[in-house]
C-alpha cells in the first residue's frame, strides 16, 4: 500500500482511538445528503411509476383513433390483432353528458366499453369498489365514487342522462326523453380528476346516446409482455392504409406533455437536493483545510524526506475520496431504510395532525408509493463521490504547494 494512502486512512480512522470528530462530521454530512436524495427521488419515482401504471391500466399500451369515426370497428380490430406483439384490443366511444339524480346535476365524461373485451385490455374489475362489472348492461351504468357522491347516487339509483343528441333533435322539433340508467357499480381509480368525473356504460348504450350507429371513437390495445409501445405503434401505423385515417399512438406519446412535467419535477428535486450534498462537501473541505494547517510541520517533514508534491496532494485528496465512499455507503443504507419505513412515518404524522382524510381527498393517497430507478442511484453515487473528491482537492493543492523549509519552521 502506498504511504500516502496508508497515511490518509490513518488520519481518518486512527486505530486505538475513539472515532475522530472530524471524520464523524464529514461522513455524517455526506450520508445525510445521500439519504435525503434517495428518499426524495424514491418517493418522486414512486408517484411517477404509479401514474404511468394508472395510464396504461385505463388507456392500454397503444390507442388507435381516426380523424373522424371508426365506421367499421370489427374490421379494424381484425386488422390490429394480426400485427405482431398485439395481445388484445377493445373498441370504445366517449363523450360528455349531463346526468341528474334527485335534482342534483353533474357533467361527467362518459365512456362506452365492450363488456366482452374490456378485461383483456383494461383491468377494470380491480377498480370497482362496489357492485360488479358483470351487472353492466344496456340499461345500467358504473359511476366513479366522487361523482356518485356529488349527486347522491348509490347502487340501485336510477339517474337521468341528457346528451347533445337531445339538443340536435330539438332543433328539428323532435322530442327525445332522457335515458334512465341504473347504477350497478362504483368505481375508484385513485386519481382525483378521474374519480370525480367518469361514467361508464356499454358500447351500444353510448352509440345510442350519441347517435353513432356502429361507429366508435377509438380502439385501446394491450401488448404482449416485453413489447415496446412506440415500436408497436409504428408497426400498426405501417399496417393501416393511407386513406383509412387511422393513427396509432403509444401511451407515452398520448401523455407526453404530462409525463414531461413529471420528469421535470423529478429533475428539479434532484437538482435542489444536490445542494445538500454540496453543502456537505464544503464542510468536508473546511475540515480538511483545518487538518492541513494542523499538519503543516508533518507536511514539511514528508517533503524533506523526498515526498513528491503529487504524493502529498494525494494524501489529502484521498481523504476526501474516503469520506465520500464511507458517507455514500452509510447514506444509501440510511436512505433505503427511511424509504422502507416511509408509510409508518406518514401514519404517525397524520395521526398527530389529523390530516389523513385530507391526504386521501386531495392527494389521493394515504400511503407513499416508492420506486428507485437504477439510473437515479448511479447519479446519486457519482455526484456524492465527485463532490467529496473535489472537496479534498483544494486542501490537497494547498498542502502540495508548501515549501519544506517554511513548513518545518511553522509552529
Amino acid at each position: 500500500m502506498p504511504w500516502y494512502l496508508y497515511l490518509a486512512l490513518k488520519q481518518l480512522f486512527p486505530s486505538g482511538k475513539r472515532f475522530p470528530f472530524f471524520t464523524a462530521i464529514s461522513v455524517l454530512s455526506v450520508a445525510l445528503g445521500v439519504a435525503l436524495l434517495v428518499l426524495v427521488l424514491g418517493v418522486m419515482g414512486g408517484f411517477g411509476a404509479q401514474i404511468r401504471r394508472m395510464i396504461v391500466d385505463t388507456q392500454g399500451d397503444v390507442q388507435v383513433r381516426s380523424s373522424s369515426f371508426i365506421e367499421h370497428p370489427h374490421k379494424v380490430l381484425a386488422e390490429i390483432e394480426k400485427v405482431p406483439g398485439v395481445a388484445a384490443a377493445t373498441p370504445f366511444a366517449e363523450g360528455v353528458v349531463m346526468i341528474e339524480n334527485e335534482n342534483k346535476p353533474a357533467y361527467p365524461s362518459i365512456e362506452g366499453i365492450d363488456v366482452n373485451r374490456i378485461e383483456k385490455v383494461i383491468p377494470l374489475r380491480k377498480y370497482i369498489r362496489a357492485g360488479s362489472l358483470d351487472d353492466l348492461d344496456d340499461d345500467s351504468t358504473i359511476l366513479s365514487y366522487e361523482l356518485a357522491d356529488s349527486i347522491g347516487a348509490h347502487l340501485g339509483s336510477r339517474i337521468e342522462v341528457y346528451t347533445p343528441l337531445i339538443l340536435e333533435k330539438l332543433k328539428r322539433d323532435e322530442i327525445v326523453l332522457p335515458r334512465v340508467l341504473k347504477v350497478v357499480g362504483i368505481l375508484e381509480i385513485g386519481h382525483q380528476q378521474l374519480d370525480s368525473s367518469v361514467m361508464i356504460c356499454t358500447l351500444r348504450t353510448m352509440q345510442d346516446l350519441y347517435g353513432l350507429g356502429n361507429a366508435v371513437h377509438g380502439i385501446n390495445i394491450r401488448l404482449k409482455p416485453g413489447v415496446d409501445a412506440d415500436a408497436a405503434a409504428a408497426r400498426l401505423n405501417a399496417s393501416f392504409s393511407a386513406d383509412s385515417g387511422l393513427r396509432a399512438k403509444s401511451w407515452y406519446e398520448i401523455n407526453k406533455d404530462f409525463l414531461w412535467v413529471l420528469q421535470l419535477e423529478k429533475n428539479m428535486m434532484l437538482f435542489i437536493m444536490l445542494f445538500v450534498v454540496l453543502v456537505a462537501a464544503f464542510l468536508t473541505m473546511s475540515l480538511l483545510l483545518v487538518l492541513v494547517l494542523k499538519k503543516t510541520r508533518e507536511i514539511g517533514l514528508f517533503a524533506a524526506l523526498g515526498a513528491e508534491r503529487r504524493e502529498v496532494a494525494l494524501c489529502f485528496c484521498l481523504q476526501g475520496v474516503a469520506v465520500g465512499v464511507v458517507g455514500t455507503a452509510v447514506g444509501m443504507v440510511l436512505g433505503f431504510t427511511l424509504l422502507h419505513f416511509r408509510n409508518d412515518a406518514v401514519e404517525l404524522l397524520t395521526r398527530f395532525t389529523g390530516s389523513k382524510q385530507v391526504l386521501e381527498r386531495f392527494y389521493q393517497f394515504n400511503q407513499l408509493p416508492a420506486h428507485s430507478d437504477p439510473r437515479d442511484i448511479v447519479i446519486i453515487i457519482l455526484s456524492a463521490m465527485l463532490l467529496s473528491t473535489l472537496a479534498g482537492l483544494v486542501p490537497a493543492l494547498i498542502a502540495s504547494r508548501m515549501k519544506p523549509v517554511d513548513a518545518l519552521r511553522s509552529e
